[in-house]
């Protein structure tokens, strides 16, 4: 092949995007050329490869070592980071990584991580770890994998990172080597000699080869690429297999339906052990010769950054804003003070359904039109995109990717999807088929509980389709709250209560109920420095919802979301909240028709998501007999609740 044949060749090739995406047929558009012809790269390493050919010393990636602007980055080129690629894969081949082997990741955002991850994929299976999780649950997810080396940050100061790492080298048998990653402002040698089985990721790594893979594998598109890790918050946490070709899929199509070049740049704010980090934020735009920001290892919870934000958008000029919901309220509190932010042309947000009143405000306050996307582990990080110049309402998430179908169909009996579609405008589940489909679980039986019987992914998240094919999404099938058979969706309540204007963030949620089953309920946090009682925000939200059954029976002000490590409302933590309340209710009406002491009454604790414990300190209550008699009415009325509950006499 001549040297003019390999500029056209599309195997080698950085990803450009075609023609603007701005309907349904745009994206059929793309689909009149078969996907084994417009797609042609087989592995990341590949695109790593051709980006690091075509964009040599251009910048790839900017670490931010402080939220301060005027702070000096560090910045690594194309040719530098596909350099350190080659070199991380040598490393983990000496190392006797193969194919088949697990590298397990435990770092903060740096530069390092996109070594690990991507040489990790050129070697193995690269396997983030999300640093929040108990010691046993990291383990048990290294042990499944069997996860052969761990790379991990050389420090405490993100998450105690490095004292679980060597404490995770006990408890994980088949790791051989922990490689140790120095933060970015150790002085050299500033360690000394390490223990037997751990070596310095950065001298170890200057020994290998950077212009090639030494071990020249040629890695097929159905090679295991990832183990990612879904759930874990509760529960045990679940292995999603994907592989390359479906982590390449989702980079070509973000490009494609983004309409991403190399003359943007993006912030990522995304934990890099969570898919929409890797995938949507990072390797989509690196497929592109996009420069990726890492705004410090704390990334958007280093408070520095946030308020700085928009001075560094001023220094940076990154031409596109992705964050999630929440993200989006805390910036939505940060005043410009007249930064100029007009570099940024696409601002988009996904992991939850967003707002009205919170789309409304971003526009209002700094002219940005937030655009939904919808991702998932399942489908490598991306399932639908709304692209640039596209404008829906808030639950818009745009289209489809090309070659992908999509399915809405109505719930069964038991809230599962059944195999009747619905017409656009009616609300059911969503249903994908998808290149970037993952290739299942590592356990075959949590894979069969994913898919329908006939082969369809059903995703758990409820929404319809408009009349341009749009989806839009209204929340998750277990988020429903069922009253009295009656499913209520709690976005409308959420909708409801956000447009009050001291609302800051707002979740609806099931309380137990004797009768019902659950009952509608909601807790909200407000704008710094608002003012609103709970009594006012009832009969707000009241006012808001349309339907009898769907009005909230109490409001319930906190003083912070419980929010994941990706900053998704968290749920589980508010239904918790919401049975021990139910519960403090009936000990309150017990205590005060038996007459106990105030100091006396028994103390709730929650004992997961639906279960509550009740401790009775007899010798406070006064007497034996009162306490059994307290303890006998608590059991009959708690034990009418639909929730696990114990009475305990202490």
């Amino acid at each position: 092949m001549t040297s003019s044949n390999l500029l056209d060749d599309p195997a080698r090739q950085p990803f450009r995007p075609s023609f603007p995406i701005r309907s349904i047929q745009d994206v059929e558009r793309l689909e009149s050329v078969p996907l084994d012809q417009a797609l042609q790269v087989r592995s990341t390493y590949q695109i790593f490869r051709n980006v690091g050919a075509a964009f040599g010393n251009k910048t790839a990636l900017t670490f931010l070592r402080s939220g301060n602007p005027a702070d000096a980055p560090i910045r690594w080129s194309y040719a530098e980071l596909l350099a350190g690629i080659h070199q991380t894969a040598n490393l983990l081949y000496r190392l006797g990584v193969g194919p088949q082997d697990a590298v397990a990741v435990l770092l903060p955002g740096c530069l390092d991580y996109h070594l690990a991850l991507w040489g990790g994929e050129a070697a193995g299976i690269v396997q983030p770890l999300n640093p929040l999780l108990a010691d046993d649950k990291l383990a048990s997810l290294m042990t499944v994998a069997r996860a052969k080396v761990l790379i991990a940050y050389g420090s405490d100061a993100e998450s105690g990172m490095w004292s679980k790492a060597m404490r995770l080298r006990g408890l994980v048998p088949t790791l051989a080597t922990v490689l140790r990653v120095a933060p970015h402002d150790e002085p050299p040698g500033a360690v000394g000699e390490l223990p037997a089985g751990v070596l310095d990721f950065r001298a170890e790594r200057a020994k290998e080869a950077s212009d090639r893979l030494v071990s020249a594998r040629d890695i097929a598109p159905e090679d295991i690429a990832a183990y990612f890790h879904t759930g874990g918050t509760t529960g045990a946490p679940k292995l999603a297999r994907h592989s390359h070709g479906a982590q390449v899929f989702t980079a070509w199509a973000s490009v494609k339906l983004q309409g991403l070049t190399s003359s943007d740049v993006t912030i990522n704010g995304y934990p890099l052990f969570h898919v929409a980090g890797v995938l949507p934020a990072s390797l989509s735009s690196l497929s592109a010769g996009v420069e990726v920001i890492i705004p410090t290892p704390s990334l958007l919870r280093n408070k520095e950054v946030m308020a700085n934000y928009w001075k560094l958008v001023e220094k940076y000029r990154p031409t596109s804003l992705s964050a999630v919901p929440t993200v989006l309220a805390a910036l939505a509190n940060v005043p410009l003070e007249g930064a100029d932010i007009s570099s940024i042309t696409y601002c988009r947000t996904g992991a939850a359904v967003l707002a009205p009143e919170l789309a409304a405000r971003f526009e209002r306050q700094f002219n940005l039109h937030v655009h939904e996307s919808l991702g998932m582990t399942e489908m490598a990080g991306i399932s639908t995109i709304t692209p640039p110049g596209v404008q829906g309402p808030a639950g818009c998430v745009g289209f489809r990717l090309p070659y992908s179908q999509l399915r809405i169909v109505a719930l069964d009996e038991h809230g599962n999807a059944s195999d009747r579609d619905l017409p656009p405008g009616e609300h059911g589940m969503v249903l994908f088929k998808s290149p970037n489909l993952f290739s299942g679980f590592l356990d075959a039986s949590d894979t069969a509980k994913a898919f329908t019987h006939d082969g369809w992914l059903a995703t758990g998240d409820l929404g319809w389709m408009d009349d341009q094919q749009r989806l839009n999404l209204t929340g998750r099938s277990k988020d429903l709250i069922i009253r009295s058979g009656h499913n209520i969706d709690p976005k409308v309540i959420e909708d409801a209560l956000g447009a009050h204007p001291s609302v800051q963030l707002c979740a609806a949620v099931g309380a137990p109920d004797a009768y019902a089953g659950e009952l509608p309920v909601a807790f909200a946090t407000l704008v710094p420095g608002a003012a609103a009682d709970e009594a006012e925000l009832l009969a707000f939200v009241s006012a808001g919802v349309d339907e009898a059954p769907a009005k909230p029976k109490w409001v319930c002000l906190i003083e912070h979301m419980p929010v994941t490590n990706v900053g998704k409302i968290y749920k589980p933590e508010l239904r918790s909240l919401a049975a021990c309340k139910v519960v403090e209710g009936l000990v309150d009406a017990a205590c005060l028709a038996l007459e106990v002491a105030e100091g006396a009454r028994p103390r709730v604790q929650p004992e997961g998501e639906t279960a509550v414990r009740v401790l009775i300190d007899a010798s406070a209550v006064g007497s034996e007999p009162m306490a059994a008699a307290l303890k006998a009415r608590l059991d009959e009325d708690i034990g009418r609740l639909p929730i696990k509950s114990q009475v305990v006499l202490a």
